[in-house]
């Protein structure tokens, strides 16, 4: 899977405003990427209209769910650390219930309820609305479980209510599931083939943000590239049936245009990109949108052709250059990260310079790194041998760190003497007389709070910074406001 959002992030317990009229409790937290904690708010979404109120406190709820991630062996570790605290608290109140949602409810579905027993119910990601007739399951003493995949489940329908908002940012989910088979990656198994959402539900979806008060979205989805939405089907009846889907397609460039132009004074970003379905149409949508931010997450796992074969990763060494040339000639000011895996079977000393030398050449301003993590069920811990020594797999990693430390300061570095714009997010965790947040590039920023508040549009000039941290100084709204 590619990853959405910071992978590093602990879980967080989520809060919505609460309705007078609900009389119950639920605790729900989520692990992982961006898109388990979109559909925490959509699971709350649904218990709301069940009488359940959000609570921070553990020990107050009646049912407790926990959203799972199963990217990583350590993520799974973390969640099964955090039942054993809920299990804890059940033994003093035996009326609670817990859950398990998401990817590792698909995946460990029988040991959890079977075997170990240390849950009442388990749901997959495409089961959520099946959640009040498994809550009736569960208060009636009987375990419940769903996690069928769909084909056709996108919770276009669903509100969702946002959990622990600032009231700036919000997510936005457009498509679900993955189509692409890499070797090391569960999600296929987990959340089910792609399918994408009607484009004027997100449509729809983004304006009530914004009247709202909302000042940025981001795009969810596994692979947002693979968006495609028919207009209400494939018509295969029909003899130019080929010529009527093309006519009729909403791809994810067009998606990009029709949120842009729908809400002009709102940031737009999107996450995650797949290099193999990244297309020139993109590049030049955000190009020509300036609320769309200039910054792609395009995860790229190694640089070696041979390991990227290995891992059934769709593009060469070469093809992802020529689309990084691509869009910095399109968008020089274009932030771009990535997401690298040390040590996948089989790599050698030479591959691992060609990982190398490919951060050399892109340059990133951040990315996400991580030793090769061998997942149950995928086709690489079924065919290949997990054969890099732990030691030698650490040490690569050190390096692909210590080299990308060094390009994230660099590229700081050059925005020193700049202006930037920065929307306003929160209180700076190091002072609490700054304010933080990002500008197009992704960047956090920090600044004197002086007038202005959460959910400004501010020009800020820089003069100095961390390697992940622009530091600087206001000098006026913005022209977004």
């Amino acid at each position: 899977m590619e990853k959405t959002i910071d992978e590093k992030k602990q879980g967080n317990s989520l809060v919505m405003e609460p309705k007078a009229a609900n009389s119950r409790k639920l605790f729900i937290e989520s692990y992982g990427c961006a898109m388990n904690f979109s559909d925490s708010e959509i699971v709350a979404s649904i218990l709301s209209k069940e009488g359940f109120n959000t609570t921070q406190k553990l020990e107050e709820a009646d049912l407790v769910l926990v959203n799972t991630c199963s990217i990583r062996d350590k993520a799974e570790q973390t969640v099964r650390k955090r039942l054993e605290k809920y299990n804890a608290v059940k033994r003093i109140n035996p009326g609670m219930k817990v859950g398990v949602l998401g990817c590792m409810a698909e995946r460990l579905k029988d040991k959890f309820l079977e075997e170990e027993k240390i849950v009442d119910l388990v749901v997959g990601p495409d089961a959520y609305k099946d959640l009040p007739n498994l809550i009736s399951e569960v208060e009636e003493g009987r375990d419940a479980i769903n996690v069928i995949l769909s084909k056709e489940e996108t919770y276009g329908d669903i509100s969702p209510v946002r959990l622990q908002t600032n009231g700036v940012s919000a997510f936005v989910s457009i498509t679900r599931g993955c189509d692409n088979m890499c070797t090391f990656c569960v999600v296929p198994f987990t959340r089910g083939r792609e399918r994408s959402r009607d484009p004027q539900s997100i449509v729809e979806e983004v304006n009530d943000l914004a009247a709202k008060g909302y000042k940025e979205i981001t795009l969810l989805g596994q692979n947002v590239d693979s968006y495609l939405w028919y207009g209400g089907g494939l018509k295969k009846d029909f003899k130019n049936a080929t010529e009527i889907q093309k006519a009729t397609a909403t791809n994810f460039a067009a998606l990009l245009k029709l949120v842009a132009e729908a809400q002009p004074k709102m940031r737009i970003r999107f996450s995650t990109s797949n290099p193999q379905d990244m297309t020139l149409d993109v590049i030049e949508a955000m190009a020509k949108h300036r609320n769309i931010c200039n910054y792609i997450h395009l995860p790229v796992q190694s640089g070696s052709d041979r390991i990227l074969k290995k891992m059934n990763r769709l593009h060469t060494r070469e093809e992802y250059f020529t689309l990084i040339d691509n869009i910095k000639k399109m968008i020089p000011n274009c932030g771009i990260s990535h997401d690298l895996i040390a040590g996948f079977p089989t790599e050698t000393e030479e591959d691992h310079q060609d990982t190398l030398s490919l951060m050399e050449y892109v340059k990133y301003d951040f990315g996400y790194m991580f030793t090769y993590s061998e997942r149950p069920g995928t086709m690489a811990e079924r065919k290949l041998e997990d054969d890099v020594p732990e030691k030698v797999k650490k040490r690569r990693l050190q390096e692909i760190v210590d080299l990308q430390q060094k390009h994230s300061r660099r590229n700081t570095k050059q925005a020193v003497g700049t202006v930037v714009e920065v929307l306003i997010e929160k209180e700076s965790k190091k002072s609490d007389a700054h304010w933080s947040g990002r500008n197009e590039r992704n960047t956090v920023t920090v600044f004197p709070k002086e007038n202005y508040k959460i959910g400004d549009f501010v020009n800020v000039k820089i003069n100095d910074c961390t390697s992940a941290t622009l530091i600087g100084e206001p000098i006026g709204y913005s022209d977004n406001n």
